[in-house]
């Protein structure tokens, strides 16, 4: 008789761990042997019950899924991560692939392919739901502009390349389009640029992307 796969639930909302709890009550293979509300929860439970997957959350108080992985990953690289998470934007996705995820799901994924990639994982594969799988594809496949690697230490990757967007002139709109992001991401990064170059507008922000080399246009 094959032995069930034994699931460990990591996610700070107690109905959502109910849901999928019973949705894998229903698979003959698939054993839920444990849950957690908190990152350093799914790290000790990960320790003590070794299960063969954990799906888990991405934003939970204190530790954070991402975190949680690292730590878990590292010390059981055996264990198969599974991110279901809310957050679909690139720092989360690429967070969680090199803290040693091995899949990521956006939670509203159909319950078969939630069932379908636990059983994936486990067996090594590397598992994205269709909308992860876009925007990895957009991502890779969208032309980089080069920034000066000294520009703005303070800003992440993508927020630099936000703000040489920004210092081209293009929309939110438009930036949104070429690099696969919904508005209200684009506004949220244009926010955190702002907020960290303590600048006041739009405007302030370009002048101090183009001082910096940032934002010239392609030859």
């Amino acid at each position: 008789m094959t032995e069930s796969l034994r699931v460990l639930l990591a996610d700070d909302h107690a109905h959502f761990r109910a849901g999928i709890r019973a949705l894998l009550l229903t698979e003959s293979d698939v054993e839920v042997v444990g849950e957690a509300a908190t990152g350093e929860e799914a790290v000790e439970r990960a320790a003590a019950l070794q299960p063969d997957v954990i799906l888990m959350d991405v934003n939970m108080p204190g530790v954070n899924g991402i975190e949680a992985t690292r730590r878990i990953v590292s010390s059981s690289p055996h264990i198969a991560v599974l991110v279901l998470s809310m957050f679909e934007d690139d720092d989360s996705v690429f967070a969680a692939l090199q803290a040693g995820a091995r899949g990521y799901l956006l939670k509203g994924a159909p319950k078969a392919e939630v069932v379908r990639s636990i059983r994936a994982v486990a067996s090594g594969e590397a598992i994205f739901g269709p909308a992860i799988a876009r925007r990895l594809m957009g991502y890779f496949a969208t032309p980089r502009s080069p920034t000066p690697a000294n520009a703005f230490p303070e800003l992440t990757e993508r927020e630099r390349e936000i703000l040489s967007l920004i210092a081209q002139h293009h929309t939110n709109a438009e930036i949104a389009h070429q690099l696969t992001l919904s508005e209200k991401t684009v506004r949220n990064y244009v926010s955190n640029i702002c907020a960290k170059l303590q600048v006041v507008d739009r405007a302030e922000a370009i002048l101090r992307a183009r001082e910096a080399g940032l934002g010239k246009a392609p030859r």
